[in-house]
């Protein structure tokens, strides 16, 4: 092989791994998709608390998860959350969504397969303005009911949920608009 064919091999298998490198898929959008019946509340009441959330597409076609985050009755949580057939993420790095806050903390969790008993978990800071939060599947920690489990962190072979969280360890009120989630 001559000096040109093997820089001609160097260059095209930089140009397909830079290709992959920054390949995305989209897993939900609501202005596509415009549907929030696949999307399920679950609040503290599976605990006897009594924390309210709401979730629906709003005018602007946003996902939008408000209400309200109450300690009584041992409560302080409430969640909404999107299962899907296991999708191989093993291609990708991380989840990144794009959304638009009330200033709180609120946490991203995803399960590798349905009915698993676990799930990982990041926490991400919002803003009042849109912005793209990226969360890379080796920060999300394993988690059983709230408490962290001494296991490896999100492997990133598969997913089959991905929920919004809020439980931040006071009553509150919230609002958070989804536009979209990806991997990347």
């Amino acid at each position: 092989m001559n000096k040109l064919q093997t820089l001609t091999g160097c260059l095209i298998f930089a140009a397909a791994f830079s290709a992959c490198a920054g390949e995305e898929k989209l897993l939900f959008d609501f202005k596509k998709d415009g549907d929030a019946s696949g999307w399920m509340i679950e609040d503290d009441g599976v605990m006897g608390g009594v924390s309210e959330g709401r979730f629906r597409v709003n005018d602007e076609g946003h996902g939008e998860f408000s209400g309200n985050v109450s300690l009584e009755n041992n409560g302080g949580f409430s969640s909404v959350q999107w299962n899907f057939e296991p999708v191989d993420v093993s291609g990708f790095q991380k989840f990144v969504v794009r959304v638009r806050g009330d200033g709180k903390r609120y946490r991203l969790l995803t399960e590798a397969a349905p009915g698993d008993r676990h799930y990982y978990q990041a926490e991400f800071q919002t803003g009042t303005d849109w912005q793209t939060i990226e969360i890379p599947f080796a920060s999300m920690e394993p988690h059983f009911r709230g408490d962290k489990l001494d296991q490896p962190n999100f492997s990133g072979k598969t997913a089959s949920q991905v929920r919004f969280m809020i439980a931040n360890g006071k009553a509150e009120s919230f609002q958070l608009e989804i536009d979209e989630i990806r991997l990347r």
